[in-house]
């Protein structure tokens, strides 16, 4: 089919692969249960519009750019850590207290920018491709675009599915979580120090 080899086996992969715990899981999960619902909605779109533009990079080859230049790979990978580690210290200095409208006031276009910035400088996200994608198209295939395009909109089906699921049940636990100021104020620190080791994590990836 369009040059892809064993495309059902593939669903399966992206399925199980979601089910294993990641850093954008990790994210999803945090701002789900510190801000409400719409917040990890938002989160979840930008990582997947981030995904499909690494699905993008690497159809059109410019991933083996950045795979085969240390510099830019390393380059990419630090500015995603800063910026992970910055949104961690603006949690710790600024701890919202959201027990009442958890949805009000929430900047949901920064959200989902956030997301899908934060996806976009994860190169672990492009050696994942990269390594995966290839393996169920076919090795005579003439043009790999279509079969890498139709694959990525598989992980990204899979992958909204499973976001949404996690949202949902992530929204619950943090409605429950804020029924206080107190608990309101810990837990959004605790999300700010759970973006500070995925940076710290995303910087010391080889």
């Amino acid at each position: 089919m369009y040059g892809i080899e064993n495309y059902w086996g593939f669903v399966i992969a992206s399925i199980l692969l979601n089910l294993t715990p990641g850093s954008d899981t990790l994210y999803i999960l945090t701002r789900t249960i510190g801000e409400g619902g719409k917040s990890g909605i938002m989160s979840s779109l930008g990582i997947l519009v981030g995904t499909m533009i690494h699905i993008l990079a690497v159809s059109l080859g410019l991933s083996q750019i950045i795979v085969h230049s240390p510099i830019l790979f390393d380059a990419i990978k630090y500015a995603g850590a800063i910026y992970l580690l910055y949104l961690g210290i603006k949690a710790w200095r600024k701890p919202l207290v959201i027990k009442e409208n958890p949805l009000e006031n929430l900047p949901l276009a920064k959200i989902f920018i956030q997301g899908m910035v934060t996806n976009l400088l994860n190169p672990k996200v492009v050696l994942f491709f990269l390594a995966l994608l290839p393996q169920f198209i076919a090795v005579n295939s003439e043009n790999t675009f279509l079969p890498f395009i139709l694959l990525g909109l598989t992980v990204l089906a899979t992958s909204l599915i499973y976001c949404m699921l996690l949202v949902t049940f992530a929204s619950r636990i943090g409605n429950l979580l804020r029924s206080s100021d107190r608990i309101a104020t810990n837990l959004n620190r605790l999300c700010g120090s759970v973006f500070i080791s995925l940076g710290i994590k995303i910087a010391l990836q080889k």
